[in-house]
């Protein structure tokens, strides 16, 4: 059987009880949904589908590359940003690299698979996991690249653009090809101040690691794409990997999602109204918060069990404890609407009140069932 090691797992029978809805708080997606214009998209263009996809995805990078004023001979697309990351380390087969911890899994599986040596920078958990001069200093010569995802994931903490450039300037010193995994800037309410979009023409050894997933709730159609202003890696990406990694479908509904500006703004406001609500509700139980910026919260648990002990009523969250670095305490949740997210911290409430030396009855638990 296969590992799972990330969130959306909605497809395992867990035996809930009919009146029990699932609520999935371990993907991190728009809790807005996918716009209409997206699924508009999907069903006008059905009959294009019995066509092969154009493997140079042209109207999708020329629509990518109008969106963010960049020559479109700069993006390469994907099936998600999973298969640019696996496509990249493919195309380079790195030697030695540099990871933050924690940090998305998907990096080290694909460095992994070619053999490659990881070096892990453990950023300090007494600082709330922010990245500090030591993560600079850990870019030295012989590492052949370096991923830094921006805001990350699990933390949720993004570094400013300032100290982006620094790193990127690092990178550059030292021949290391960064990858900037900024799947999750959509979400930052002042992205300007975080993206490193602005200085890509300055460092072509820097790669921008971008998805539809989060943002446009697409999780399921897959569209990734990475920019670069070192065509001649583009062009190594996108030789590497099999060829219509983007089915039609998945392009339709990208060039549609990039006209929804409005949309994107909408989902910003809300989000952050909803975490700081998510991050006071979890605080007031007495758990420790790390106050990320992005559409997800991590937390840390007085039990190594809670995502289990939630999923017994319908309610998934992520574990972190196969993140290096954490361990089975440390959960991530995602920003949801109002009702799902008092949903989830009425449920929490519940479970830290049946801790081993409370005096809760079973009584007691089939009551939250029924708050639930």
């Amino acid at each position: 059987m296969v590992k799972k090691i990330h969130g959306g797992d909605i497809y395992t029978d867990r035996k809930l009880p009919p009146d029990v809805k699932l609520v999935d708080f371990s993907a991190n997606l728009n809790p807005l949904g996918m716009p209409q214009a997206v699924k508009d998209a999907l069903c006008r263009d059905v009959d294009s589908y019995q066509n092969y996809p154009d493997p140079q995805c042209r109207q999708l990078r020329r629509a990518i590359g109008a969106y963010y004023g960049v020559p479109d001979d700069w993006i390469v697309c994907g099936n998600g940003a999973a298969d640019v990351i696996w496509r990249l380390v493919l195309a380079r087969k790195p030697r030695r690299a540099l990871l933050p911890a924690p940090t998305f899994s998907e990096y080290a599986e694909a460095l992994e698979s070619v053999g490659c040596e990881i070096c892990y920078y453990d950023l300090p958990q007494k600082a709330g996991f922010v990245p500090d001069e030591g993560f600079l200093d850990a870019v030295c010569p012989g590492v052949e690249i370096c991923f830094f995802c921006n805001p990350n994931n699990p933390t949720g903490i993004a570094a400013k653009a300032e100290w982006v450039r620094r790193l990127m300037e690092r990178c550059q010193k030292n021949g290391t090809l960064l990858v900037l995994d900024e799947c999750f800037a959509d979400f930052l309410e002042e992205e300007q101040r975080y993206t490193a979009l602005p200085f890509l023409s300055a460092f072509p050894g820097t790669v921008i690691l971008k998805a539809f997933t989060k943002m446009y709730a697409m999780a399921g159609i897959r569209l990734g794409y990475a920019l670069c202003a070192d065509r001649q890696l583009i062009l190594q990406i996108s030789q590497t990997g099999q060829a219509w990694s983007v089915s039609s479908p998945a392009s339709s509904c990208g060039i549609a999602a990039l006209t929804q500006r409005d949309f994107v703004q909408k989902t910003k406001r809300f989000i952050a109204e909803e975490r700081n609500f998510l991050q006071k509700e979890l605080e007031n139980l007495g758990l420790q918060v790390y106050a990320g910026k992005a559409n997800y919260l991590l937390f840390q648990a007085p039990t190594d069990d809670l995502p289990r002990r939630l999923e017994r009523f319908g309610i998934l969250i992520r574990s972190c404890g196969n993140y290096r670095g954490l361990d089975n305490r440390y959960c991530r949740v995602a920003v949801k609407n109002r009702e799902d997210n008092t949903r989830l911290i009425n449920g929490i409430r519940q479970v830290l009140k049946t801790e081993p030396g409370n005096a809760e009855t079973e009584r007691g638990k089939s009551g939250w069932q029924r708050q639930l």
